[in-house]
């Protein structure tokens, strides 16, 4: 049965190839950062923990030092905007395949008992992403050691905060486990008077934005804020629904995400692959959208969390 172990496992491989890039170029701090994310993707499953803590604190410290990676020649603007001419619409169907065949595996894969039922969707994922490859690779006939080098420019552009959501992801269930959300629950009951269902609703969904926006990552601070007060406040004390606490909380989370430069896949990446002068110019543009959802999602979880 296929799990995530094949895919962390392909992931891992693509990293380990870019260190070998930039092992060939000489860019040995480069070649060093992703040589031991590699190793943890593709391997942290199978290495004790203390050798994965230390991998995390070589990454930190090369991220503080910073990576320095060799340019990576590629095709110049003149050449891009012949083929993208040429090719037209169809340039998109590498990207619309990803959605397309996660989608369908999402649907059809757990019927053959192939793949792990639990986490049929990212290996779906997985599955579309090396399907668009190979059509992207044929449609610009591109060999694989250019895909290697196309890649490895784009991660080198963003640099360290490629790694940042995974981190961050780490980090919150550290938290979790070290009862962070006790922590949370004690100060907010000493600070805010729960006596009303609607201000614990309104604790949560303003906790969850913060601590989205200070860790980065809505999956990581959803662990704290719902031992903290989802569960023991809006759930045990005033009768909630879990359901709903649950999903509103994640959407209130992700208005934080909208907000912080440490969600680096979605605010940091794009503007460093548009080479925009301001890094900060997407969080920009999403700030009303994301005060304004926060705000609906605060209004709906008051109104639906306590009627079952």
């Amino acid at each position: 049965m296929i799990g995530l172990e094949g895919i962390y496992g392909i992931t891992g491989a693509m990293f380990a190839a870019f260190a070998f890039c930039q092992a060939l170029d000489g860019a040995w701090r480069s070649a060093l950062f992703w040589g031991c994310f590699a190793l943890l993707v593709g391997a942290g499953s199978y290495l004790p923990d203390l050798y994965s803590g230390a991998l995390v604190l070589v990454l930190a410290v090369l991220g503080a030092m910073g990576l320095k990676p060799k340019p990576v020649a590629t095709t110049d603007a003149q050449t891009r905007e012949r083929s993208a001419t040429s090719l037209g619409n169809w340039l998109f169907l590498p990207a619309l395949v990803v959605p397309a065949v996660t989608f369908a595996g999402t649907l059809l894969l757990p019927a053959t008992h192939l793949v792990d039922p639990k986490q049929v969707t990212l290996i779906s994922l997985g599955a579309g992403a090396l399907i668009a490859l190979a059509i992207a690779m044929t449609m610009l006939r591109a060999s694989p050691l250019r895909a290697v080098q196309e890649g490895r420019r784009l991660v080198d552009s963003i640099g360290w905060a490629a790694v940042l959501p995974q981190m961050l992801a780490a980090l919150g269930g550290v938290f979790a486990a070290a009862g962070m959300g006790k922590v949370v629950a004690g100060l907010v009951v000493n600070t805010i008077p729960m006596t009303e269902p609607v201000v614990a609703v309104i604790t949560f969904t303003l906790g969850m934005a913060l601590f989205t926006f200070i860790m980065g990552n809505a999956f990581a601070a959803f662990p704290v804020m719902a031992a903290g007060i989802g569960l023991p406040l809006i759930v045990g004390k005033f009768g909630g629904d879990p359901v709903i606490m649950s999903a509103v909380g994640m959407l209130s989370g992700f208005c934080g995400t909208l907000l912080t430069p440490m969600a680096a896949n979605f605010n940091i990446v794009p503007a460093a692959v548009l080479e925009l002068s301001d890094r900060n110019a997407v969080i920009k543009v999403q700030a009303p959208t994301a005060f304004i959802l926060l705000a609906a999602n605060t209004i709906l979880m008051a109104l639906f969390v306590y009627h079952r």
